[in-house]
């Protein structure tokens, strides 16, 4: 990655905290990620790497919440941040089968709770190069 990502999103996305709005979160995961210039199989990657993170916040998630998904688009690679609100301050189970998927197909992951909200935030890198003249929306 070349650039840091930035204090503020560049795209933030409220959904009611259900799991039938996963699929509308993984959709414009995919698009965002297109717009990076990022492959096929990078693409379905993220897909997949959301939909575990949101599976990690969601049975955390306070009754009426919403799930709020941030991104920070940097040249190459995609931040996602997910999360809900919470009476408590549980992790998600860093030992669980959704945590071993994502942090198997991103390039990093961590997990908080804390302040009232449970979140997963990850990074995921393009498989191409930023050099190989693949600019993006950030070109």
């Amino acid at each position: 990655m070349d650039l840091p990502p930035p204090e503020k999103p560049d795209v933030v996305l409220r959904v009611p905290a259900d799991s039938a709005y996963v699929s509308v979160l993984r959709t414009m995961t995919a698009g965002l990620a297109a717009r990076l210039d990022f492959t096929v199989d990078d693409i379905e990657d993220l897909r997949i790497a959301v939909g575990e993170a949101c599976a990690l916040v969601l049975p955390e998630a306070e009754a009426g919440g919403d799930l709020e998904a941030e991104f920070r688009l940097q040249r190459s690679a995609l931040t996602v941040s997910v999360s809900v609100p919470t009476l408590g301050s549980r992790a998600p189970d860093e030992n669980s089968f959704a945590w071993q998927v994502l942090t198997t197909l991103a390039t990093s992951a961590h997990a908080r709770a804390g302040d009232e909200r449970c979140e997963v935030t990850f990074v995921t890198e393009s498989s191409v190069p930023p050099d190989e003249g693949r600019l993006g929306v950030l070109g």
